[in-house]
């Protein structure tokens, strides 16, 4: 007999419904008999040994012949960077106790603007050191303020509108006149010879001149310790004809000495990425006595890389769920994130990290790194690609280009001792190369000019207020009178030239050398055209700034490569940056800095034009 309670066909009798009994369920819900979900929320493992043989069934578990290392002992080849060689100079050993960006970036710093007195703030400072130097020598402070004073700026002399241009500069130096010490009018005579004196032209007791001799010598020590600067000129490494900065640096190896090449440094951020090495393309100097290279080896034990988001290798683990690595979606195309991903994702358990601790300022090279792994095994592992043969496998992470072979790369790993953290002031001068196509050359716009009282100022009031000080001059002198207009009823006026802001200093396009094709940009200079003016022919607008007063005072040109100044333009600071060093010690220096512009613009200059005039009444 049947069993009434065997269901036969499951899906015919759900369908017709012939047994009330059998429930189909799609929807689970659970009823809690507490108020109370703490133990619910803890997510207890009943089964440990349930997830370990899970982890064996998909092969989690199966060996691949590869133990963890335990053990490792690297040797390493280390040398220090000895030299270093900027500009024109000579190469002159590395001062370790000063940053090598401040050595590298330093600018002379200027007490003047042409023939007027600059800085200010710096003179005032430089003289109220000297005044506190010297308190306990003598009473000679009245005495150095009248040798070394400012003068009551004159308005009537036609060659101070910078200072006199401007009332709030005015104001600053007549304030100061004849009240304060000039003490970077005291520096400047000191270190202009060796057989100069601070008390030169001042009375002094022959018993306080020794005391005085050792004071001057203290002020200007402390003078360019705080104010970092080349020993000379010759010694930036600032190019002014490609805005950028260029040294390089030498370390002894076996066998000789490697010098160390950054040809195009912009100044925003002193690496390892920053050099190249020179290869045999230059013979490098040298290196100092003092610089030996030599090996270290130590033994350490590796430890497994860690980051966010990285993958655990246990299940019952949470990876942190800041980073997640699953979410990104690259593009076919992108190839360095895909291999991102992967070694995120799949061998993230790979890698170990071995601390090293070396100086700054060094240059380490690996030789060879022996692993000892959990199974007793020992390995010895060189340098990826360090073999001839191994060009097409070549792989290098912080590598170094060389110039004598694009295709080759050197595998030193460089410390350099550089400050992390560096502060830059507002800008003292800031430059705009633009492009004017309508007037077919560039023009170098003083956005930012330095003050003669300290600091930067806006290159578009200097200019409005430096062509109202001539304007005022020439209406004062009336040595030349107007020019008389003949009344008429001309529609018309025929303009020469338009006039264009005095911040606004041209640049043409000239010749290179005897090159009939080959163009390079040359400093030159629009006249500044008022009626009435004495002077004949008229005086041109010169710059203000010490980036485009290159060779200048001198009577030199200045050229600038037409590729430096694209359509987008460059635009280049002038700022004074400070840091402190790990003695503790403060550092300020006067540096520059080049960056994209921003596009092409128009100076409104024009030639021969006819302009609409109305009638004379």
């Amino acid at each position: 007999m049947a069993d009434r309670f065997t269901v036969v066909d499951l899906e015919a009798a759900l369908v017709e419904r012939r047994f009330p009994t059998v429930t189909l369920w799609n929807r689970l819900e659970a009823r809690p008999r507490t108020m109370n979900f703490e133990r619910a929320l803890r997510a207890e493992v009943r089964d440990a040994l349930w997830m370990v043989t899970r982890q064996w069934q998909t092969g989690e578990f199966r060996a691949e012949d590869a133990g963890s290392p335990v053990f490792a002992k690297a040797h390493l080849g280390i040398t220090q960077l000895s030299q270093m060689r900027v500009g024109n100079s000579a190469p002159e050993p590395i001062d370790a106790n000063v940053p090598l960006q401040a050595q590298v970036e330093r600018l002379p710093l200027r007490f003047t603007i042409g023939q007027e007195k600059g800085s200010l703030d710096v003179r005032l400072m430089l003289g109220r050191r000297w005044l506190k130097q010297i308190a306990s020598i003598g009473s000679y402070a009245e005495a150095f303020i009248s040798r070394y004073r400012f003068e009551v700026p004159d308005p009537t002399r036609r060659d101070s509108a910078a200072i006199c241009g401007s009332a709030p500069v005015w104001q600053s130096f007549a304030a100061v006149a004849e009240r304060a010490m000039d003490g970077g009018w005291l520096f400047e005579h000191l270190t202009g010879g060796s057989s100069r004196h601070a008390y030169d032209g001042i009375g002094v007791l022959e018993a306080d001149k020794q005391p005085l001799d050792d004071a001057a010598d203290a002020f200007v020590r402390w003078v360019r310790r705080f104010f970092t600067q080349p020993s000379s000129a010759d010694a930036a490494a600032w190019r002014t004809d490609r805005l950028d900065y260029r040294f390089s640096c030498v370390a002894s190896v076996e066998g000789g000495a490697k010098t160390f090449t950054a040809d195009e440094y912009e100044a925003n951020s002193l690496d390892w990425h920053t050099f190249d090495v020179a290869g045999d393309r230059e013979n490098p100097p040298d290196p100092a006595p003092t610089a030996r290279s030599t090996t270290l080896t130590r033994t350490l034990i590796p430890t497994p890389v860690r980051y966010s988001g990285m993958p655990l290798s246990r299940w019952w683990a949470i990876e942190d769920g800041r980073t997640n690595l699953g979410d990104i979606r690259p593009d076919t195309t992108d190839l360095a994130k895909l291999l991102f991903v992967e070694f995120g994702l799949i061998y993230s358990n790979d890698w170990f990290s071995i601390p090293f601790t070396l100086d700054a300022g060094s240059i380490a090279s690996v030789k060879g790194l022996a692993v000892s792994t959990v199974f007793g095994e020992r390995f010895w592992i060189e340098p990826a690609g360090s073999h001839a043969g191994d060009s097409w496998q070549r792989w290098n992470l912080f590598g170094l280009n060389v110039q004598s072979d694009p295709s080759a790369s050197d595998g030193s790993l460089m410390l350099l001792p550089t400050s992390p953290k560096v502060q830059e002031s507002a800008a003292l001068a800031e430059v705009l190369f633009i492009r004017d196509e309508m007037a077919n050359m560039v023009w170098g716009v003083e956005r930012t000019i330095p003050a003669p009282d300290g600091g930067g100022r806006s290159g578009v009031l200097a200019g409005r207020e430096t062509r109202a000080f001539h304007e005022r001059w020439v209406a004062q002198a009336n040595s030349v009178p107007a020019p008389t207009v003949v009344p008429n009823n001309a529609r018309i006026r025929y303009q020469l030239m338009s006039t264009v802001p005095e911040h606004w200093i041209p640049f043409i396009p000239v010749h290179v050398g005897t090159s009939q094709r080959t163009i390079q940009l040359q400093r030159a200079s629009v006249p500044r055209l008022i009626p009435g003016d004495p002077v004949s022919p008229p005086a041109p607008v010169r710059p203000r700034t010490d980036l485009l007063r290159v060779g200048l005072d001198a009577g030199q040109p200045y050229f600038l490569p037409d590729e430096e100044v694209p359509r987008s333009g460059t635009r280049v600071l002038q700022t004074f940056r400070r840091t402190r060093w790990h003695d503790g010690g403060v550092h300020v220096w006067l540096a520059a800095h080049s960056e994209v512009g921003r596009g092409e613009g128009s100076s409104g200059l024009r030639y021969d034009r006819l302009i609409d005039k109305k009638a004379d009444t």
